[in-house]
């Protein structure tokens, strides 16, 4: 999928509107010859990778082995033993006096969508955002970098966590997030799927579990200029979201879809931009999904892989599940 966004930046008080073209034509997906439907559903785990460089998109997916565990439980039926067709009735003891403790331990916990996986380990939904200190950086204070953080990471739960944004066909609770010049393009990009770059919406029908997405990843930024001079606090974010959809498998990961983004936000420093460019924007974005729905992905949206479709094994099935792995996958939906 591409979107030609070229040569974007903020406003600056010289009267040249507009923060880049905007995404000109729907999502073109690359595509590869199909792979062998023989394969298991341990066997798939397909992905896709949109490509999103001074908001330039493209798409790519990657199949990838999951080990399959299996567990199987024996139920024994232990029955009142009888003496003729009486009860049996086994002695018992007095209990003694004075203060008493039972043995209460608690049950195992049962089984969560991410056992298995390293997305166990992760931190739950908000907690796996974590800001670096906020300190001077160039031009920038320090209060302004801790706004910046702030602005990102607001933009970031709301992009990838809130329930609500992810289930209705509303981006405007995201779009007011950002500088006011910035929003028109947005909604172009809402409104041709290449907003899953850095925003996850559900394909109707999908069905996450109770489950919060597990999350890991990093923040960094540092104090730059961009094309046209303007100086801006680059902030860029590298996060891993794992989301546990409703299914019947018992597969570890089987039902988990795996987002990977990198996102580079800026905000331009007050003095060099109209009021109306002031704020936040995004200057580039990357993301891939993993264990799809194809079908779903080609307008943007998320949802869980059908069974039906096999891939090749990948050398490591957990690298999907690492922030430091590269984006660069290859397309096989």
């Amino acid at each position: 999928m591409s979107d030609d966004r070229q040569n974007s930046a903020p406003h600056n008080p010289a009267p040249a509107p507009g923060y880049g073209a905007g995404p000109g034509t729907a999502p073109a997906w690359l595509r590869q010859p199909p792979v062998d439907a023989g394969s298991s559903r341990g066997d798939r785990l397909r992905s896709w990778l949109s490509r999103h460089s001074g908001m330039l998109l493209s798409a790519t997916t990657v199949l990838l082995l999951l080990a399959f565990v299996g567990v199987v439980g024996v139920a024994v039926l232990v029955s009142m033993p009888h003496a003729r067709g009486r009860p049996v009735v086994f002695p018992t003891i007095s209990q003694p006096a004075g203060e008493q403790a039972s043995t209460s331990a608690s049950p195992p916990a049962a089984a969560g969508p991410f056992d298995g996986t390293p997305a166990a380990a992760f931190p739950e939904g908000q907690a796996g955002i974590a800001l670096t200190a906020a300190k001077r950086s160039g031009p920038f204070t320090e209060k302004q970098v801790a706004a910046a953080l702030a602005k990102v990471r607001t933009a970031l739960v709301t992009a990838r966590l809130d329930r609500r944004f992810m289930t209705t066909n509303d981006p405007e609770p995201l779009i007011r997030q950002f500088a006011r010049d910035a929003r028109a393009d947005l909604r172009k990009d809402f409104g041709s799927g290449t907003f899953a770059a850095y925003a996850t919406r559900l394909a109707p029908g999908a069905r996450l579990t109770a489950d919060q997405p597990r999350v890991k990843g990093r923040i960094s930024y540092r104090a730059t200029k961009d094309a046209d001079g303007i100086r801006i606090l680059a902030v860029t974010t590298n996060f891993v979201w794992a989301y546990a959809f409703r299914t019947g498998s018992t597969v570890p990961g089987d039902g988990l879809v795996v987002v990977h983004d990198t996102v580079v936000w800026s905000v331009p420093h007050p003095d060099d931009v109209d009021r109306s460019s002031n704020g936040l924007w995004i200057e580039d974005a990357n993301s891939y999904a993993t264990n799809i729905d194809c079908a779903a992905f080609d307008k943007g949206l998320l949802d869980l892989g059908a069974s039906s479709h096999g891939g090749p094994d990948a050398p490591d099935p957990d690298a999907v599940f690492d922030p430091d792995t590269t984006l660069d996958l290859p397309d096989t939906c």
